[in-house]
């Protein structure tokens, strides 16, 4: 049958929060019994949206990554419950069910994803359900989905083997794959966030003119792999998707038969400067 997927663009993510505040706004002060009791008003964040600041002034950028739950196929939060506290419905959704869950805190500490939520107030773990009061009333897509003001989220109901096929076209991955819990939310361009860059600028006449359409060439010192990219108008460059704490790099800028090399140690993204031509 059809399961739920949820495909996030980490590249169109642009933290308005949009998905946040539907997701409270649905959510807080409404009791959508037997899938969910109303959140609290402060604290839960069934929609997180986490951040990270990439390389240095002023060749940096920033990245957004929301983190829902993750309705996990192989779910912890399954296996920590006790009484079927804690169920996975044939459309995939992974349901905490507001009565059988009373007092299982446990529920919270198994998530690795640190998605759960305690409810102090009802004293049971909350999280996110994927809209599934509304899916079942009909709707095409969670409240999440349906405010992204980017479609930078994208809700899939798909046979798994659709969805097999759209994980190997368009290169979809799972955030902390190490988990080995086979998550139905997918990420695009995953690389922004976890993976880093190598940045600089290249000029020519003693730094005094930007050398526009300048060949840059990366080369891993110790695998001889090898990436190229040319610069912009400003002559800045940049190349992704590097592993962190990667090694050594040689940064070659050729531009007009003039070439210049220096080598650098990848630890986090970096903006190497101005090779000077």
């Amino acid at each position: 049958m059809k399961k739920v997927n949820l495909i996030i663009d980490v590249a169109r993510c642009h933290d308005c929060n949009n998905c946040f505040i539907s997701c409270k706004d649905e959510h807080w002060d409404n009791d959508h019994s037997p899938i969910a009791v109303s959140t609290p008003r402060l604290g839960h964040r069934w929609m997180d949206i986490l951040n990270i600041e990439r390389g240095q002034y002023p060749l940096q950028d920033v990245c957004y990554l929301p983190k829902p739950c993750m309705h996990c196929e192989d779910a912890p939060c399954i296996r920590a419950s006790r009484d079927g506290a804690v169920y996975r419905r044939e459309d995939g959704i992974v349901i905490i069910d507001p009565v059988k869950a009373q007092g299982q805190k446990e529920i919270v500490d198994s998530c690795p994803y640190r998605a759960i939520y305690w409810n102090d107030e009802k004293a049971i773990a909350q999280k996110c359900t994927m809209c599934a009061h509304l899916l079942d009333k009909g709707w095409a897509q969670p409240r999440c989905s349906h405010s992204c003001a980017t479609g930078a989220m994208e809700f899939a109901l798909l046979e798994d083997l659709e969805m097999e096929k759209r994980v190997a076209e368009e290169k979809l991955e799972h955030f902390h794959p190490e988990y080995q819990t086979r998550p139905r939310v997918w990420y695009k361009n995953l690389y922004r966030f976890t993976k880093c860059h190598i940045a600089g600028s290249v000029a020519i006449h003693y730094g005094l003119e930007c050398a526009v359409d300048a060949k840059v060439t990366v080369t891993h010192v110790a695998t001889q792999a090898t990436w190229s990219t040319r610069t912009n108008n400003y002559g800045n460059f940049k190349l992704d998707g590097f592993d962190r704490d990667s090694g050594d790099y040689q940064i070659e800028a050729e531009h007009t038969g003039i070439t210049k090399a220096c080598v650098i140690r990848l630890k986090e993204s970096l903006n190497i400067g101005v090779i000077h031509l």
